[in-house]
């Protein structure tokens, strides 16, 4: 996935309300922008950091800048959560996440299920039972090489879990999808200390027939492009 129009840099002043920002733009400029990420962003605030935004002048939108982009621990980190399912179709029909999910031949988005939540992708055709995908923005890091999910308590994360394990009792296929907006790890955890009840979630939807996968981006101020299938380490017993 390319910017475009291409993106802007500056330097982050803070982020604050989960929903803003205010950085200094290169050529000196003060703003205050929208930020597409709601969560904690764990490590990823620090005043003085690099940032990248796009731009819109639509008469709909209330701040001209959105936050991207920002650099910590040396490398590019993707943080809009409204990106990952159209990455993670990429990553599917590229054959990243396991070879067969992309040969499904329909693919759809954000369909009805279960307990009123839609799913993020929906993939069926006529010989196969539907395989349901739940994606996951997953961009924080504490050891080097070990990209971690969730970097706070997600009761809504949980949520989708037991109804991924549902659709997997249902006889259909259930997929967790955890979708890396950075290139610098090459193992992936369930945070199990931050949040012990999604660990035990997920434990839970493994043991149902639930499948997980992990693949991360090569991130860019150009662009986001899934890249490669990680691997998945076990949350460690002692902190459930």
């Amino acid at each position: 996935m390319k910017f475009d129009p291409p993106l802007v840099s500056g330097t982050l002043v803070q982020r604050y309300k989960r929903f803003l920002f205010d950085a200094i733009l290169d050529d000196g400029s003060a703003i205050t922008g929208s930020c597409p990420n709601t969560g904690s962003m764990r490590g990823l605030t620090a005043p003085g950091s690099r940032i990248w935004m796009s731009q819109s002048d639509s008469p709909t939108r209330k701040h001209r800048h959105r936050l991207e982009l920002v650099e910590a621990d040396d490398t590019v980190v993707g943080i809009n959560t409204g990106l990952p399912n159209r990455l993670a179709e990429e990553a599917i029909r590229a054959g990243l996440v396991v070879a067969d999910l992309g040969t499904y031949p329909v693919l759809e988005r954000e369909r009805k299920y279960g307990r009123n939540s839609r799913i993020d992708i929906l993939l069926s055709g006529p010989d196969r039972p539907p395989a349901y995908v739940e994606v996951k923005n997953v961009h924080f890091r504490r050891a080097a090489g070990l990209a971690e999910f969730p970097d706070t308590v997600t009761a809504r994360g949980a949520k989708h879990l037991e109804e991924l394990g549902d659709m997997a009792e249902a006889g259909f296929r259930a997929v967790m999808l955890y979708l890396v907006q950075r290139e610098d790890c090459s193992r992936f955890r369930i945070c199990a200390d931050l949040d012990p009840a999604y660990a035990a979630g997920f434990r839970r939807a493994l043991s149902r027939g639930v499948e997980a996968y992990a693949v991360k981006c090569a991130v860019t101020s150009q662009q986001i492009r899934p890249v490669a299938s990680i691997a998945m380490d076990e949350p460690g017993l002692a902190d459930l």
